[in-house]
């Protein structure tokens, strides 16, 4: 816990004091009955708690401090809102406490448990990405397991937040929702901002509307990019964006004169899309992005930001309005082949513009399909179906991550070594949203586990 309050709040929900241990001040035995619900707003701690005072029923709310006298620090005693208050709880009783009324309030001394303080600081303050990791083999499998369903699901609502966040800022367009997010993913992780800001900046509309042409899709997208500047593209080999060209009229960003030897400007597919990102520029008013925005340290080079591009290109201008096409489509032996179109006949032996690699057909690998399955087509059916109240579409998107490999990466191999294997990807990505949402944010009292090993329970 962030301080002890927060440990006490928690103590007193689940019941984690010992038996037998609460006591008023005035030597009266405290029996819990119901703790009360707990108020994470203006007001008592916990509303409606049912408790017997010696031999006397009290339902009412109660109110915890770390010492008594913050009770009259914090205006409790001038505050009508805390009349209610039928039992004052403190981790040191050091004076009387009396509501607006002045009447006095039961109060009693509630005690942290030494073994669930030193579990508390290990996991709340402790270095380890993963403070539990030795635990978790001694875990039962039907509870991980059924954790794993929970933020499978809560992982999938989490995504369906942002995609609405989208629909409403395209009115509504599922077309346009899933052009954005599918172009986020072909980012693959360290170009998904990059990627999201592209399409952010190029109505998928202008896509659809050149969609009989692969050149022209190429071109918008490429020339958004901010690849198609002859000064980003050394800007690219060295980094840094002081370093862009100066076009003819004299303005970063601008056209920068084409030098001979340039293996770049003497590239015949290169210079179509110049000539063609030049008058749909125009055309539409478009403001291109700084090619800098895409990285390429530490990339492979089947995912350098060009090639992706070039299948993002294929894959909208082949497809049409491929949300319409998910819907139709039930399964992962129906939704993989969606993904399995070629770019252009250039990126067969290209990774980037005028350097020659070995022959390849340049589509996306399997692996790079699955995870636009699992980050693009799962979360968007389940939000559709949330959506429009069709819950078929929410057991699709289920059934699709239960039919998937789980992933492979460095939180999923994190939990794999602490003893927790997921079996496909809907538990991988519950893997991820536990590391994201709880172990990341040391939310480790709200989290199925951390309960058992704040609470000692084996």
């Amino acid at each position: 816990m962030p301080d002890k309050e927060e440990l006490l709040h928690y103590i007193w929900k689940f019941r984690l004091y010992p038996a037998d241990s609460l006591e008023t001040t005035d030597g009266q035995r405290v029996e819990v009955i119901d703790p009360g619900m707990h108020n994470l707003h203006a007001g008592p701690d916990f509303f409606n708690a049912k408790i017997r005072i010696g031999d006397k029923m009290w339902a009412g709310d109660v109110e915890i401090h770390r010492a008594s006298d913050e009770w009259e620090r914090h205006g409790h005693h001038i505050d009508k809102a805390y009349n209610s208050v039928i039992l004052h709880l403190s981790g040191r009783v050091n004076r009387t406490v009396v509501n607006e009324r002045g009447q006095q309030i039961p109060q009693c001394e509630l005690k942290i448990p030494e073994d669930i303080r030193k579990n508390a600081d290990y996991l709340l303050y402790s270095n380890v990405s993963l403070p539990c990791k030795d635990y978790l083999s001694s875990l039962p499998a039907t509870f991980v397991y059924s954790f794993l369903d929970k933020l499978a699901i809560e992982r999938l609502e989490r995504k369906t937040k942002d995609i609405y966040a989208h629909l409403d800022r395209f009115c509504q367009s599922w077309d346009d929702v899933f052009y954005v997010l599918l172009s986020r993913n072909f980012g693959f992780g360290i170009n998904g901002d990059a990627f999201e800001r592209l399409a952010l900046s190029l109505p998928f509309k202008y896509v659809r509307r050149h969609g009989d042409s692969l050149l022209q899709v190429e071109a918008l997208l490429f020339g958004q990019a901010g690849l198609l500047e002859t000064g980003g593209l050394r800007e690219r080999e060295t980094g840094r964006p002081e370093d862009r060209g100066v076009g003819e009229s004299g303005r970063r960003g601008e056209w920068a004169t084409r030098r001979p030897g340039d293996l770049r400007t003497e590239d015949d597919y290169f210079l179509q899309l110049q000539d063609e990102y030049r008058f749909l520029k125009t055309k539409y008013s478009l403001i291109p992005l700084d090619s800098y925005l895409f990285k390429r340290m530490r990339i492979r080079p089947h995912s350098f930001p060009e090639l992706r591009i070039a299948q993002l290109a294929a894959l909208l201008q082949s497809s049409g309005r491929f949300f319409s096409h998910l819907l139709e489509r039930k399964n992962v032996n129906e939704w993989m082949p969606l993904f399995e179109v070629s770019p252009s006949i250039y990126w067969h032996t290209h990774y980037s513009f005028g350097k020659r690699s070995s022959e390849s057909t340049g589509q996306l690998g399997y692996a790079s399909r699955q995870i636009l399955l699992i980050n693009t087509v799962a979360p968007i059916l389940f939000s559709y179906g949330q959506k429009t109240g069709s819950t078929h579409y929410c057991d699709r998107a289920i059934l699709l991550l239960e039919s998937l490999k789980p992933e492979k990466n460095s939180i999923v191999s994190g939990f794999w070594e602490a003893g927790i294997i997921p079996r496909n990807a809907l538990e991988s990505q519950a893997l991820i949203q536990l590391r994201s949402a709880y172990c990341d944010l040391r939310k480790c009292p709200f989290c199925r586990i951390g309960y058992r090993v704040l609470s000692c329970k084996k």
